[in-house]
């Protein structure tokens, strides 16, 4: 069974949380803020985290960094803030949603559950990519059933946007976790391997796009 941390210093939302996760079958822990997350954290595997941004002692923001630097489980950030500016800022420190209070119940549920089915789809060492089919245990893209082998950044960066499709990366993540944290070249980089894959794998033949998201990055979408 999935287990979900959920962290909000208002005792209310933090039952909430934690109520309407449990009824839907997720196994869920709270906790007050990020310093006592962090000490679960450290005790116990989580498979999501639900964390607020306004907090005391160490807010979500830094409780984002710190729980993307232990482990790639998802994160939704749930605030009252919804300007974009927020969003971005999220997302470049490696959140994987964002909800905005007050939400819809079920809403909440919904987007736990679809980071949840996302997580484990990259854990598993294949993926679905459109019509394509990629092995992580080879490195091995399959294409109407016929192997191929792509450069070895370029298929992870396909893995990678292809195990969430629709979710926007920025730029600076993708560096980060495809190339790490002491690469030496520019952003411009990931533009050049996206070019490439789209070169590759053109949208109407193999059912899928990879859209430039203005002011953030990339983004991996299937087609009908």
């Amino acid at each position: 069974m999935a287990r979900a941390l959920v962290v909000d210093d208002d005792p209310h939302i933090r039952e909430l949380v934690l109520l309407l996760l449990r009824n839907a079958g997720i196994e869920a822990d709270g906790a007050i803020d990020g310093v006592e997350a962090l000490g679960l954290a450290e005790s116990t595997r989580f498979d999501v985290s639900v964390v607020d941004v306004m907090m005391p002692r160490m807010d979500g923001w830094r409780l984002c960094r710190e729980l993307k630097a232990r482990s790639d489980a998802p994160v939704l950030m749930l605030t009252a803030r919804g300007e974009s500016a927020q969003k971005v800022k999220g997302f470049e420190l490696g959140a994987d949603d964002y909800l905005v209070k007050p939400f819809d119940p079920p809403e909440l549920v919904a987007r736990v559950r679809s980071l949840l089915r996302r997580y484990k789809i990259e854990e598993s060492q294949s993926v679905q990519v459109g019509r394509l089919r990629l092995d992580r245990r080879e490195f091995v893209v399959y294409a109407g059933g016929e192997p191929s082998t792509l450069p070895r950044k370029e298929f992870d960066l396909l893995f990678k946007l292809g195990s969430y499709p629709g979710r926007t990366f920025t730029r600076e993540h993708l560096i980060e976790e495809l190339w790490g944290p002491d690469f030496e070249g520019t952003e411009r980089t990931v533009d050049v391997h996206v070019n490439r894959l789209r070169d590759r794998f053109p949208e109407e033949r193999f059912g899928f796009r990879i859209s430039a998201i203005r002011g953030l990055g990339y983004r991996l979408e299937t087609l009908a």
